[in-house]
Order: structure tokens, then C-alpha cells, then sequence
């Protein structure tokens, strides 16, 4: 969860003449499956696709991403610079200490889209409860990653990989024992 402060603002009013401050709103965001489905439902196309975002479609995805209960909506057209710079930081953030190598590209080379609803997929098909759909959207990859390898079946090694694996093994075993073969 990330939580950002937005400034107070300076207001004037007319009718006494009065210059006053508006208190700061602190905020609580989520940057979540809901968040997204929430965000996809409202703009029918898919929130993770190659296209740019507006500056509308922008906001309303911060505003998707709140979780605080009540606020005004008014406060979004109040975010400072730094208050984009820490949702774009958290939104990019992996949320887990789990690592993974470099992924194998596919043959032909097209990916699928991915939308809310295959992510939700993906969660009934490795059962993972739907409570996870409030975590981080990152963070919820990685377990999703993480079920699909441990559930696929061990790759085959090639004739080659065996034979490359056989002699790093036994260059290790002569260096132990300290002899030449």
C-alpha cells in the first residue's frame, strides 16, 4: 500500500473578502487486480496493452488505486509532481523478494493481452484465493509465475546440455581433488 499526502490549498472567497487553506488529504492506494478490473470496466480495453494512457485515463486509474473510504474526488486534480513520481515508483515496484531469470521468448513471437480477466484465470486455474486480488498487481504476477513453474514439468536437457554439465562437474571434482583426469 502506498500513502501520499496532498497538499492543502489556498482558497478565496468572494463574498467575505477572506483568503483560507484547505487541510492536506492523506490518501491509501492500491495498485491491484480490483484496481485494474475496476479501471478496464470503465474503459473497455485493456489496462496492461501497448497503447498510451491519457492524461484522463491516468487519473482515473489513481483514483481506482484509492482506497481510502471517503474523499473527494477533487483531490486528484490537486497531485503534485512528486505525488505522480511516488505512484509511478510504487506502481513499478516488484513488491516481493522472489527473482526470476530471463523469460524464454515464445516461438512466433506474438504474447497474449492480458486483461483482468485472465489474470483471475490464472488465479482460479492455480487456486489461489481471490483475496490476493487486493495485493500488489506485481506481487501477485510473481506468485502467479511462481505456481506456473512449479507446476509445469521439468524441461528435457539436450544431448549438448548434458554433456556441458558432465564436464563443468568434473572439472570441479579435479579441482577438489587436486588431479589431472
Amino acid at each position: 500500500m502506498l500513502r501520499i499526502t496532498i497538499e492543502g490549498e489556498e482558497l478565496y472567497n468572494e463574498s467575505t473578502n477572506e483568503f483560507s487553506e484547505s487541510d492536506p488529504v492523506v490518501l491509501e492506494l492500491e495498485h491491484s487486480l480490483l484496481s485494474m478490473s475496476k479501471w478496464e470496466s470503465k474503459h473497455q480495453k485493456p489496462f496492461l496493452g501497448p497503447d498510451e494512457k491519457s492524461l484522463s485515463e491516468t487519473l482515473d486509474y489513481i483514483e481506482m488505486m484509492i482506497t481510502t473510504p471517503e474523499f473527494s474526488p477533487v483531490v486528484i486534480s490537486r497531485l503534485s509532481a512528486q505525488n505522480h513520481r511516488d505512484i509511478n515508483e510504487y506502481i513499478a515496484s516488484p513488491q516481493t523478494a522472489t527473482t526470476f531469470g530471463a523469460l524464454p521468448k515464445k516461438p512466433g513471437g506474438r504474447s497474449e493481452t492480458i486483461t483482468s480477466e485472465l489474470i483471475y484465470y490464472w488465479m482460479v486455474a492455480f487456486n489461489i484465493p481471490f483475496d490476493c486480488e487486493k495485493w500488489h498487481l506485481n506481487r501477485l504476477f510473481a506468485l502467479v509465475r511462481v505456481c506456473n513453474i512449479k507446476n509445469s514439468k521439468p524441461k528435457k536437457m539436450s544431448r549438448n546440455e548434458i554433456a556441458q554439465r558432465n564436464r563443468e562437474l568434473n572439472a570441479q571434482r579435479k579441482a577438489q581433488l587436486g588431479t589431472t583426469g
